[in-house]
């Protein structure tokens, strides 16, 4: 069955193309790197791209984080060689495969089949599947999608650059705020109008956490291209997680600790989940059948998030400590 209690705070973004980045990538922090042989290599590059890949995979101790390998696009004839050969001469330091642009569940079905004949032609552990909605199509087909193969496939990332072009958006930057989706409010007593901002892919976001919620997959955003606006990087952050993703790319090493720090529960939410439970099962043994905190009546709903929270928790305490 698919991994699907892997840590995805931060994913590091690392160009096939580039060795020193390669090189440094297993400590640079992130929970997930995946190497890109897809957008950030050009065309003359791929064939070179790839075999470095398969150099790093062997060669770098991935120990400290998984490892993931982007590959391209299945309308590309780079496609088949990019799973056969990074599979079959490193697969068994994989720990996912990335799929870009998929479309509909025959997407993924293609890509699983060869990775099973390949596992089993190789002896390899099975290699889990996340996949990138950023088409129209792909957004369209989420729900049919986010049910395919369910014992490989993990998670499902929100790629907002070529979904703004799918879908023919009117995009200022890759990501975050766009200074043309706002609103203006009634007039004041002077006259005076506020723009409010407004979230420019809140809908298609969202649509993604409740198909991956659905089937049990983490939902995951995409990049923000603005490497030198941390603050706007962690706003757009911060909204992603409110809704419930569980990370966000990182194209430069400068994010990774930024997406860790927001989709780290803060530490006053986890001190409140801590309480509940601990109200819970002291309300237990007592026999009640309500649990109050601060005076306010604890609801099952409010159990059960506090339980996820303290999962997540747990989870990020015993990856940092190494144990």
């Amino acid at each position: 069955m698919a991994v699907k209690d892997r840590l995805h705070r931060s994913e590091l973004a690392v160009p096939g193309s580039n060795l020193r980045m390669l090189e440094k990538a297993p400590d640079a922090g992130a929970d997930i790197v995946f190497l890109d042989l897809e957008d950030a290599v050009a065309p003359d590059d791929k064939d070179q791209a790839r075999k470095n890949v398969i150099m790093a995979l062997n060669t770098y101790d991935w120990s400290k984080c998984a490892v993931s390998v982007r590959i391209n696009g299945l309308d590309t004839h780079w496609c088949y060689r990019d799973v056969v050969d990074v599979v079959e001469q490193a697969g068994d330091k994989l720990d996912t495969i990335l799929i870009p642009k998929v479309n509909e569940p025959a997407d993924i079905y293609f890509v699983a089949t060869l990775l099973d004949q390949i596992e089993q032609a190789k002896g390899y552990d099975r290699i889990n599947i996340h996949i990138l909605i950023e088409t129209a199509r792909g957004m369209a087909n989420v729900e049919d999608i986010a049910q395919t193969c369910p014992d490989r496939l993990e998670a499902m990332v929100f790629g907002v650059a070529d979904y703004a072009a799918s879908t023919q958006a009117r995009a200022t930057q890759m990501g975050g705020t766009n200074e043309d989706y706002g609103m203006l409010s009634q007039p004041d007593a002077n006259g005076h109008r506020a723009f409010h901002y407004g979230d420019q892919w809140h809908f298609a976001i969202s649509r993604l956490v409740v198909a991956c919620r659905a089937y049990g997959l983490r939902p995951i955003d995409g990049p923000f291209g603005n490497i030198e606006d941390p603050d706007e990087y962690k706003a757009a952050a911060r909204a992603c997680a409110a809704l419930g993703v569980e990370g966000k790319w990182c194209i430069h090493p400068s994010q990774i600790a930024l997406a860790n720090e927001i989709f780290t529960p803060p530490e006053k939410e986890a001190t409140r989940a801590r309480r509940i439970l601990e109200e819970m099962e002291k309300a237990a043994k007592e026999g009640k059948g309500a649990v109050s905190l601060d005076g306010r009546l604890i609801d099952a709903a409010s159990i059960r998030q506090a339980e996820a929270l303290m999962q997540k928790v747990n989870q990020i305490e015993k990856a940092t400590s190494g144990s």
